[in-house]
């Protein structure tokens, strides 16, 4: 580690530090905060502020590759991130220097002089200040968690909304219904602001409904106003109200990829950017978003599996990522057993993710995420993978000796997944560097 990056993590945690919470849904101290700055949110480009459960990492990655292959000048706030911080910021196609990131940080400490307010909150304000400071064409915004009370959500006129698969998770702080967490997501929907959205189950279709009626937001519905199809050749066909587009399959992997791309080609469809063929060509042929669904070709870690074996991340967390897992096992990993190295959060629902997989995998084996103080015991992770019908069941004192321990039992080919986490996705790309 540099001694800025340590510099980096040190202000981090000092951030950390100001509030008791680490999550604290609210947008006052946010409107204090970047008021105190000078409203950088207030002087960004347009804005695509996308919501959601699942997919809406991925939806913001074709985005940027579609728009960064036209031309365009992008910057993008995702996360979280799973190795550095700066992962998090995107400023026109690099990441945020380390210096820079610093001295940003280091000015909002200062604005924001003790006050209480979160790490997301922070982070934030930091991502804004730099987008109003470096020139843009666009800025692509994921929202961290839910979307009424997200700290994103101050943007008061974005160019276009976009709403992903919307699932079961963060109850704890959006509520145990779908219909709440729908609601709560729904709420990044603006006045005259077009939202475009994926097919959703209908309980969650019927609150985003209501809620674009009442506040006056055009709703855009996949299968409705928009379509996005697999041609069966490689492509996918997009007919969206403007624009009618055909583009290869994106390069992240598996079906549920295609609904991603048509809600990114949706949004598209609404902003005012023109995209040309081309674009779209070379964009979906390159889209990158690291750990999901995810194959590790070379490292200390692929050295530990026998010759002809395959390695795979994946840090879908919830039952929409244990379906999406579960899809690929049947589509395109049939051809080879199948090995589980899963690492969860307590703050999950285990049973929901590894249901889907179960009869999928040869083998499970749960393993602990040291990086988290919410981390899931092995012991307990392995006791819900028998519950919900895995067979071959072991628990490792983490991933590297799960590895060996695949390594050493199974016969002929095979596949291995490391998955459950983003935290464990983080560890596993640190170790393999």
């Amino acid at each position: 580690m540099s001694e800025i990056q340590a510099q980096v993590d040190a202000a981090l945690a000092r951030l950390t530090g100001l509030y008791p919470k680490l999550i604290d849904l609210s947008l006052g101290r946010m409107h204090r905060l970047l008021a105190d700055l000078g409203d950088p949110h207030l002087r960004l480009p347009p804005v695509i502020h996308v919501a959601g459960t699942n997919g809406k990492g991925s939806t913001v990655a074709i985005m940027r590759a579609v728009l960064e292959a036209a031309g365009y000048r992008v910057h993008v706030y995702t996360s979280p991130h799973l190795v550095r911080f700066a992962e998090r910021i995107r400023l026109v196609g690099s990441l945020i220097d380390e210096a820079l990131l610093l001295a940003m940080l280091e000015h909002v400490e200062a604005a924001n002089a003790g006050n209480p307010i979160t790490f997301f909150e922070v982070t934030t304000a930091v991502a804004f200040l730099a987008f109003a400071q470096i020139p843009a064409d666009v800025v692509l915004l994921e929202t961290g968690l839910g979307g009424r009370f997200d700290a994103t959500n101050v943007i008061a006129k974005p160019a276009v909304t976009a709403l992903s698969s919307i699932s079961m998770d963060h109850m704890q702080y959006l509520g145990d219904t779908l219909a709440l967490i729908a609601g709560e997501k729904a709420a990044i929907m603006k006045v005259g602001v077009p939202c475009v959205s994926v097919a959703q189950s209908p309980e969650a279709a019927a609150v985003i409904a209501a809620a674009a009626a009442e506040i006056g937001a055009p709703l855009k519905t996949q299968n409705e106003t928009w379509r996005v199809e697999a041609d069966g050749m490689g492509g996918v066909a997009f007919t969206g109200e403007h624009n009618s587009w055909k583009a290869p399959v994106p390069s992240l992997p598996g079906r549920h990829q295609i609904d991603n791309a048509g809600l990114a080609l949706a949004a598209l469809d609404q902003s005012p950017f023109a995209i040309p063929a081309f674009a779209l060509r070379s964009g979906m042929r390159n889209v990158e978003w690291p750990a999901r669904a995810q194959r590790l070709k070379q490292g200390p870690l692929m050295s530990l599996l026998p010759q002809g074996w395959e390695l795979w991340l994946d840090g879908g967390h919830n039952a929409g990522g244990g379906a999406a897992v579960a899809a690929l096992a049947e589509d395109i990993w049939a051809d080879a057993p199948l090995h589980l190295i899963c690492g969860m959060l307590s703050t999950k629902v285990a049973d929901d993710y590894l249901r889907p997989l179960a009869p999928r995998a040869a083998s499970f084996t749960a393993v602990p995420i040291p990086s988290s103080d919410a981390a899931l015991p092995a012991s307990d992770l392995a006791a819900a993978a028998t519950r919900v019908g895995f067979s071959d069941v072991h628990v490792a004192e983490n991933f590297t000796a799960a590895l060996k321990r695949v390594a050493a039992s199974a016969q002929g080919r095979a596949r291995v997944l490391i998955c459950g986490s983003l935290y464990l996705a983080g560890e596993v790309l640190r170790e393999n560097g």
